[in-house]
C-alpha cells in the first residue's frame, strides 16, 4: 500500500483526534464536570480581567487537568477491554490514573486559589 501524503495524513490524525475529543466530551461526566468548571473560571477571569499570567497559568490548569482526565479515561477504557471482570491488578492501574487526575486537579485548585483568592479578599 503506498504511503500517504503527509499533509493528507496530519488531517486525518486531527480528524481523530476531534472524533475522540466529541466522543469524551458526549460520554464521560468526568470531564463535563471539568468543562463545566473550566467555564466559571473562564468567566471568573473575565470579570477580574486576570492578568496575561494569570490566564496562562489558568488555562494550562484548564488544559492540563481535562487532558489527564481523558488518559484516565482511556487507561480505563482499555483495562475494561483487556479485563472486563473485577481484577485486583486492573484496579491498582485504574486508581493510580485516577491518582493522576486528583493529583492535576489538586494543583489546579491551588493555582485557582492563588488567581482568585486576592481578588475576594
Amino acid at each position: 500500500m503506498p504511503k500517504e501524503p503527509f499533509l493528507i495524513n496530519r488531517l486525518k490524525s486531527i480528524g481523530y483526534a476531534f472524533k475522540g475529543l466529541f466522543i469524551l466530551l458526549r460520554t464521560e461526566a468526568s470531564i463535563q464536570i471539568q468543562l463545566c468548571i473550566g467555564t466559571m473560571v473562564t468567566a471568573l477571569g473575565l470579570y477580574f480581567n486576570i492578568s496575561t499570567t494569570e490566564w496562562a497559568l489558568q488555562c494550562l490548569s484548564i488544559g492540563l487537568v481535562m487532558g489527564i482526565e481523558g488518559l484516565n479515561t482511556a487507561v480505563e477504557k482499555i483495562a475494561d477491554y483487556i479485563q472486563p471482570n473485577f481484577d485486583k491488578k486492573i484496579g491498582l492501574i485504574k486508581d493510580i490514573s485516577a491518582g493522576a487526575v486528583m493529583l492535576a486537579s489538586i494543583i489546579a485548585v491551588i493555582v485557582g486559589l492563588l488567581i482568585y483568592l486576592p481578588k475576594f479578599v
